[in-house]
């Protein structure tokens, strides 16, 4: 057992087993960091726990099951003591014009992107708030800010994600906790390949815009502008900043996007303001 007199840093990060999970969890643990790395297929995890034996432990974790996820966090203290940092990093797309989705797959697909975020959450916050210290660190995306078509259902799972990361802020601000959303733009992971799902029966309705953003989506798979390692480095540095960012978007292509969609919104509300105020009873 690691001593729990150890003041590295303990970060638990959900969905290690590619992408920007494993990447965080390797940059983590070669900053001679201390990890909990979990995967829902532990021996896809196990290297970096026998490759960091003293700092890493690797445990096994659906997010969607309660009873894994209470298991996984004991596990955690026990081994380190606390956990200063929560990634909340599982999840995955889903790909389909709103009229093609298929309700079982959008129900998972909150079930893992947002519910599962949720009883991570709450299952460590009862030990960051006793020692008045520690970071939830919610993995969004571009797409938790902005929507497209054919990604409502995934950009649906990442507002939520966004809307709850804000409040959270504000109420574990005062009690020592940060809360950050990550936005990542396209990075190269397997997001847009293996792991991505599609509509299983497309509608011609839907050709020349859910149609084809997701044929496009699919073809940079392995193309992406985006490093996990840079982004991995990205997200430790916001983490060790003394005033770290709420939101931290990651990428050009998304700084670009948001930036963009900012823009327009405060355009639009600019050129309907007269409109909005007229709502209001009014002034006497």
């Amino acid at each position: 057992m690691t001593s729990n007199a150890d003041n590295s840093p303990v970060w638990f990060i959900t969905g290690c087993s590619t992408g920007l999970g494993r990447a965080l969890a390797q940059r983590v643990l070669e900053h001679g960091h201390r990890a909990v790395v979990t995967a829902r297929r532990v021996e896809q995890v196990e290297d970096l726990a026998a490759a960091h034996a003293p700092t890493c432990l690797a445990v096994p974790l659906d997010v969607t099951v309660s009873t894994q996820i209470a298991a996984a966090v004991a596990r955690a203290e026990e081994r380190f003591g606390r956990i200063d940092v929560l990634v909340n990093n599982a999840g995955y797309g889903y790909l389909a014009a709103v009229e093609e989705g298929d309700d079982d797959e959008v129900r998972a697909m909150f079930e893992t992107n947002f519910f599962g975020l949720v009883a991570m959450t709450r299952q460590v916050l009862p030990g960051m708030r006793a020692r008045r210290h520690g970071h939830i660190v919610n993995v969004s995306s571009v797409g938790g800010l902005l929507g497209n078509p054919s990604s409502g259902y995934y950009n649906a799972t990442k507002f939520a994600v966004e809307g709850l990361t804000e409040a959270l802020a504000k109420e574990v601000g005062p009690l020592g906790i940060h809360a950050t959303a990550i936005e990542p733009g396209p990075f190269r992971t397997d997001w847009s390949g293996r792991s991505l799902k599609v509509a299983a029966h497309p509608m011609s309705a839907y050709a020349e815009t859910a149609g084809a953003r997701r044929a496009e989506i699919q073809s940079y798979s392995g193309r992406q502008p985006g490093d996990p390692v840079r982004a991995a480095d990205a997200i430790i540095k916001a983490v060790e900043a003394p005033n770290p960012p709420a939101n931290l978007v990651l990428g050009r292509n998304g700084l670009d996007r948001v930036r963009a969609k900012l823009e327009g919104m405060l355009a639009s509300i600019d050129e309907w303001e007269a409109v909005t105020l007229s709502a209001d009873y009014p002034k006497n």
